[in-house]
């Protein structure tokens, strides 16, 4: 992925040797922003993030987020389209180039059934469930972990298939903590890169001396999880009134009873929303649980979102 970028007239620009138009803004963050652009070579739609580095440190972060793309090629994880660094007098913009999603994000799928007093089916969210877990397990097998896993996350193909996005929150799966320094090191990371709602109870008060693994996603999949099955996060509205998330999570979470959900699946939910993440199942558990869950795909009907 070459670094040749310009600004060009008519609202075009140049990543790669390839030009591409300006369509419209699709969001902004703290300190990004994502525009919809159009590849004058492909026609194809591609979506621009374009984050502000205002330190070295902020070019380092964007370069891993692009590394962590690159180390992928896997069917439920974003890949990474191209990558370039600008300069603009003593700041930098980092591009990273991908995919346009235009179904949005599991998030918008979400809400949209909200609002018409609906909810994903049992078999939908087994489907979902399956991708995610299979973009997890891919993420894991090269020793990281996403660390911000949640339904905004996540986006949706054309056929209604998860990919997990948002990688610069990734770092190594398993963290050996020695030390309260560490320990609170890690901490304010967790603060500062893991949405609160969503974050692992281990991740609110590191330990001074343990160990941190992959199974925060596990965590955080129970929380999108919950989602699907319920509308909102388990802990959304905890947070939007301003009581103690951190609290909330220390203790088993009541999961509602519903005549749409089946046992199992709600077995599944509470074997993720465990505590202890020592007792927490890893992510090749819940594939082979879900796997014996998923309906027959051939010869049947089956419903996609």
């Amino acid at each position: 992925m070459g670094h040749a970028l310009c600004v060009c007239s008519r609202g075009t620009v140049v990543v790669d040797n390839k030009r591409y138009l300006f369509i419209q803004k699709l969001g902004e963050g703290g300190f990004s922003y994502v525009d919809l652009v159009e590849g004058l070579h492909d026609g194809q739609f591609y979506a621009l993030k374009r984050i502000l580095c205002h330190e070295q440190q902020d070019r380092e972060e964007a370069q891993r987020e692009a590394d962590m793309h690159r180390l992928f090629h896997h069917p439920n994880i974003l890949r990474l389209v191209a990558y370039c660094l600008r300069e603009r007098g003593s700041k930098h913009e980092a591009w990273l180039l991908l995919p346009f999603f235009k179904r949005g994000t599991l998030w918008n799928e979400i809400e949209k059934l909200k609002d018409k007093g609906s909810f994903l089916t049992e078999e939908q969210i087994l489907r979902l469930l399956l991708g995610i877990c299979r973009g997890l397990e891919a993420i894991h097998a090269k020793g990281y972990a996403h660390r911000d896993l949640k339904p905004t996350n996540i986006l949706l193909g054309d056929e209604g298939q998860p990919v997990l996005m948002d990688l610069g929150s990734m770092n190594q799966a398993c963290i050996h903590v020695e030390g309260s320094r560490q320990a609170l090191a890690l901490q304010d990371w967790a603060a500062q890169r893991c949405t609160i709602s969503y974050r692992a109870p281990e991740l609110f008060s590191v330990q001074s001396h343990c160990v941190i693994d992959e199974r925060t996603d596990v965590w955080s999949l129970g929380c999108v999880l919950y989602a699907m099955m319920f509308g909102e996060g388990p802990y959304d509205m905890v947070f939007q009134k301003g009581d103690s998330v951190a609290l909330a999570v220390q203790n088993q979470l009541s999961i509602p009873q519903s005549p749409r959900h089946s046992s199992a699946l709600r077995q599944l939910l509470s074997m993720m929303m465990t505590v202890d993440p020592q007792q927490r199942p890893h992510i090749p558990f819940l594939l082979s649980q879900l796997e014996a869950l998923q309906p027959p795909a051939q010869g049947q009907h089956t419903t996609q979102i």
